[in-house]
Protein backbone atom coordinates (compact mmCIF):
# COMPACT_ATOMS: atom_id res chain seq x y z
CA UNK A 1 0.00 0.00 0.00
CA UNK A 2 2.99 2.41 0.69
CA UNK A 3 4.89 1.60 -2.13
CA UNK A 4 1.97 1.44 -5.05
CA UNK A 5 -0.89 2.59 -3.71
CA UNK A 6 -4.31 2.08 -5.91
CA UNK A 7 -6.02 5.50 -4.93
CA UNK A 8 -5.33 8.78 -3.24
CA UNK A 9 -7.53 8.06 -0.45
CA UNK A 10 -4.65 5.17 0.94
CA UNK A 11 -1.97 7.27 -0.61
CA UNK A 12 -2.75 9.97 1.63
CA UNK A 13 -3.99 7.87 4.80
CA UNK A 14 -0.56 5.99 4.37
CA UNK A 15 2.92 7.39 5.78
CA UNK A 16 3.46 10.67 7.97
CA UNK A 17 3.74 13.25 6.75
CA UNK A 18 1.02 11.93 4.05
CA UNK A 19 2.16 12.35 0.58
CA UNK A 20 2.12 15.76 -1.27
CA UNK A 21 -0.41 15.98 -4.35
CA UNK A 22 0.24 18.08 -7.14
CA UNK A 23 -1.49 19.11 -10.91
CA UNK A 24 0.78 17.78 -13.58
CA UNK A 25 -0.46 17.29 -16.89
CA UNK A 26 1.14 13.77 -18.24
CA UNK A 27 2.20 13.75 -21.59
CA UNK A 28 2.51 10.95 -24.00
CA UNK A 29 5.38 10.99 -26.43
CA UNK A 30 6.89 8.37 -29.21
CA UNK A 31 10.01 7.61 -26.19
CA UNK A 32 7.39 7.28 -23.36
CA UNK A 33 5.77 9.36 -20.97
CA UNK A 34 6.32 12.57 -18.93
CA UNK A 35 4.92 14.46 -16.14
CA UNK A 36 4.92 18.27 -16.75
CA UNK A 37 4.29 20.41 -13.26
CA UNK A 38 4.93 23.70 -12.21
CA UNK A 39 7.73 24.47 -15.49
CA UNK A 40 9.34 21.26 -14.69
CA UNK A 41 9.09 18.24 -17.20
CA UNK A 42 9.70 15.10 -15.79
CA UNK A 43 10.63 11.87 -17.37
CA UNK A 44 8.77 8.78 -16.12
CA UNK A 45 10.58 5.54 -15.32
CA UNK A 46 10.45 3.09 -18.05
CA UNK A 47 8.87 0.59 -15.62
CA UNK A 48 6.29 3.44 -15.21
CA UNK A 49 6.24 4.02 -18.84
CA UNK A 50 5.79 0.50 -19.78
CA UNK A 51 2.63 0.17 -17.21
CA UNK A 52 1.02 3.42 -19.07
CA UNK A 53 1.75 2.11 -22.41
CA UNK A 54 0.07 -1.44 -21.39
CA UNK A 55 -3.57 0.10 -20.11
CA UNK A 56 -3.63 2.77 -23.14
CA UNK A 57 -3.10 6.23 -20.96
CA UNK A 58 -2.78 8.94 -23.53
CA UNK A 59 -1.81 12.36 -22.66
CA UNK A 60 -4.03 14.07 -20.01
CA UNK A 61 -4.50 15.75 -16.65
CA UNK A 62 -3.12 14.09 -13.63
CA UNK A 63 -2.35 14.52 -9.74
CA UNK A 64 0.97 13.34 -9.32
CA UNK A 65 2.07 12.45 -5.50
CA UNK A 66 5.36 12.33 -3.82
CA UNK A 67 6.35 11.13 -0.96
CA UNK A 68 7.82 13.76 1.66
CA UNK A 69 10.73 11.59 2.20
CA UNK A 70 11.45 11.45 -1.71
CA UNK A 71 12.01 14.98 -1.94
CA UNK A 72 15.43 16.81 -2.54
CA UNK A 73 16.44 20.19 -2.01
CA UNK A 74 18.87 21.82 -4.85
CA UNK A 75 21.14 24.36 -3.53
CA UNK A 76 22.57 25.28 -6.88
CA UNK A 77 20.65 26.51 -9.38
CA UNK A 78 19.60 22.98 -11.08
CA UNK A 79 17.11 23.42 -13.51
CA UNK A 80 13.66 21.07 -13.40
CA UNK A 81 13.66 22.13 -9.72
CA UNK A 82 10.35 23.07 -8.07
CA UNK A 83 10.53 26.34 -6.75
CA UNK A 84 8.26 27.29 -3.44
CA UNK A 85 7.86 29.53 -0.50
CA UNK A 86 9.42 28.30 3.20
CA UNK A 87 6.44 28.56 5.74
CA UNK A 88 7.23 26.76 8.39
CA UNK A 89 10.87 24.57 9.30
CA UNK A 90 10.20 22.36 11.76
CA UNK A 91 13.33 20.63 13.13
CA UNK A 92 12.16 16.83 14.25
CA UNK A 93 15.92 15.97 15.59
CA UNK A 94 17.60 14.02 12.87
CA UNK A 95 15.61 15.60 9.57
CA UNK A 96 13.44 18.73 8.56
CA UNK A 97 9.88 18.77 7.70
CA UNK A 98 9.70 21.94 5.90
CA UNK A 99 6.61 23.49 4.61
CA UNK A 100 6.63 25.00 1.24
CA UNK A 101 4.06 27.01 -0.52
CA UNK A 102 3.80 26.95 -4.50
CA UNK A 103 2.96 29.30 -6.81
CA UNK A 104 -0.22 27.93 -7.52
CA UNK A 105 -1.23 28.16 -3.71
CA UNK A 106 -0.75 24.22 -3.37
CA UNK A 107 0.94 23.45 0.13
CA UNK A 108 3.55 20.87 0.32
CA UNK A 109 5.87 19.21 2.96
CA UNK A 110 9.50 18.18 2.52
CA UNK A 111 11.30 15.80 4.78
CA UNK A 112 15.04 15.95 4.56
CA UNK A 113 18.04 14.89 6.51
CA UNK A 114 19.61 16.90 8.39
CA UNK A 115 22.52 15.01 7.86
CA UNK A 116 23.06 16.13 4.08
CA UNK A 117 22.83 19.99 4.82
CA UNK A 118 25.76 22.42 5.64
CA UNK A 119 25.36 24.66 8.51
CA UNK A 120 24.99 28.21 5.85
CA UNK A 121 22.20 25.45 3.75
CA UNK A 122 20.59 25.22 7.55
CA UNK A 123 20.73 28.94 7.96
CA UNK A 124 19.29 29.90 4.80
CA UNK A 125 15.71 27.89 5.46
CA UNK A 126 14.07 31.00 7.25
CA UNK A 127 10.17 31.47 6.86
CA UNK A 128 9.51 33.78 3.98
CA UNK A 129 12.53 32.16 2.07
CA UNK A 130 12.63 30.85 -1.60
CA UNK A 131 13.58 27.41 -1.84
CA UNK A 132 13.72 24.56 -4.87
CA UNK A 133 13.05 20.75 -4.89
CA UNK A 134 13.10 17.83 -7.04
CA UNK A 135 12.29 14.16 -6.55
CA UNK A 136 13.45 11.17 -8.81
CA UNK A 137 11.39 9.92 -11.50
CA UNK A 138 10.79 6.36 -9.86
CA UNK A 139 8.98 7.60 -6.56
CA UNK A 140 6.00 9.66 -8.72
CA UNK A 141 2.51 8.29 -8.69
CA UNK A 142 -0.31 8.92 -10.49
CA UNK A 143 -3.87 9.59 -10.25
CA UNK A 144 -6.71 10.18 -12.48
CA UNK A 145 -8.51 13.59 -11.10
CA UNK A 146 -11.72 12.14 -11.48
CA UNK A 147 -12.02 8.63 -10.55
CA UNK A 148 -8.56 9.39 -7.85
CA UNK A 149 -7.70 5.82 -8.67
CA UNK A 150 -3.46 5.32 -9.65
CA UNK A 151 -2.83 4.89 -13.23
CA UNK A 152 0.19 2.71 -12.15
CA UNK A 153 -1.98 -0.01 -10.89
Amino acid sequence: MFETPRNLFVAGFIGSPQMNFLKAKLVKASDGYQAELYGIKVPLSAEKCTTLAKKGVGSQDVILGVRPEHTMLSFDGSANTIEGTLRVNEMMGSELHLHVDLADGTSVILRIPTLELTEAQRASLTYGSKLRFTFPEKVAHLFDPKSEESLLF
